[in-house]
């Protein structure tokens, strides 16, 4: 079953264009844990964006949360090395479902985010 799932996260993946991604602000330089908001618009509900984000969170070490807002866009707030969150934000432009379509990526650091422990999904 495993390679069924690895299927589904992976098809299309390097023939996708990725959505345009705007930095709000500078991310911090002499931070161990990098903390940001991001807003992701285009495509993103209904096509199993939120699931496949936890999917590669975990995947990647990034904890943090996802979910869909009303205004039809998808809410993410993370926390990871500063590698990692980059790895992470170029995942959320690509979209992390095969069915979605990411238009814009919308991120801004904030360090008030709270130190979550894993990566789940909220509604």
């Amino acid at each position: 079953m495993h390679s069924m799932f690895n299927e589904f996260f992976n098809k299309g993946r390097n023939s996708k264009k990725a959505g345009e991604i705007i930095y709000k602000n500078e991310k911090p330089k002499d931070s161990e844990t990098i903390k940001m908001r991001v807003r992701i618009e285009g495509l993103v509900q209904g096509v199993g964006f939120r699931y496949t984000t936890k999917h590669v969170a975990d995947q990647i070490g990034i904890s943090g949360i996802v979910k869909n807002e009303n205004d039809g866009s998808v809410y993410v707030e993370a926390l990871g090395s500063s590698d990692l969150i980059d790895q992470f934000i170029e995942e959320l432009a690509k979209g992390p479902s095969p069915s979605a379509h990411v238009d814009k990526v919308t991120v801004e650091f904030d360090d008030s985010i709270p130190d979550y422990k894993g990566f789940g999904q909220r509604h």
